[in-house]
């Protein structure tokens, strides 16, 4: 039974979606303009910008006499509590555990949230496990992140794939670790020279139907 490694974050779930929604409801609260929704959009870089600065630039630009780290504990429940899971993602997981697969994520982040985020959508019933980098000291692209999935599953990462849609992270990441990828483009277009996914799909369901036919 060969392993399917999939990103979590905007593969799985739809985190950009879910920042959207608690910002959307956020904004008001504090009494910020709905103007200011792309901004904090920027400023967010869909997680990859530290909590911190978010929370401190949020900070500074409102006034707020919040402590930095009760912004950040809102910025990241935040998203956990607007994260959802797509009846199509499920479908897919399903349909690769009844094709022969081991379902396995491969998250970078902070345990707290992102086991939260599983745990919330129920995606512990449709997969075998997952490794999140705060937790083993290691973040994707490291290729080690993919041997500790490998070994947590107890598989061999021989013949696995990985699914994900950052291209630094998962396709990187896949590539160092040797083994074929599928990358979620969300309609955007590969520029990367460096190196290349060995497939390209929309979605993670179409993402799945290319692992099965390869």
């Amino acid at each position: 039974m060969p392993l399917l490694l999939l990103d979590l974050d905007n593969t799985l779930v739809d985190r950009t979606g879910a920042f959207r929604l608690w910002a959307k409801e956020f904004l008001p609260v504090i009494g910020a303009p709905d103007s200011d929704l792309e901004w904090l959009m920027k400023l967010d870089s869909d997680g990859f910008t530290p909590r911190d600065e978010v929370a401190s630039a949020m900070r500074a630009r409102y006034l707020l006499d919040a402590p930095v780290e009760d912004i950040v504990a809102e910025l990241r429940m935040g998203v956990v509590e607007h994260t959802r899971l797509d009846p199509l993602i499920a479908c897919a997981l399903q349909i690769a555990d009844r094709a022969g697969w081991m379902p396995v994520i491969v998250t970078n982040g902070t345990q707290r949230q992102q086991e939260a985020k599983m745990r919330r959508v129920g995606l512990e019933r449709y997969v075998a496990g997952w490794v999140i980098s705060e937790e083993v000291g290691v973040r994707k692209p490291d290729p080690r992140i993919f041997e500790l999935a490998a070994n947590r599953a107890r598989h061999r990462l021989d013949g696995a794939w990985m699914i994900g849609d950052n291209p630094a992270a998962d396709i990187g990441g896949a590539t160092r670790a040797g083994i074929p990828s599928v990358w979620i483009s969300h309609g955007r277009h590969w520029t990367e020279p460096r190196f290349a996914p060995t497939h390209t799909a929309g979605n993670c369901l179409a993402a799945v139907y290319k692992v099965l036919a390869s």
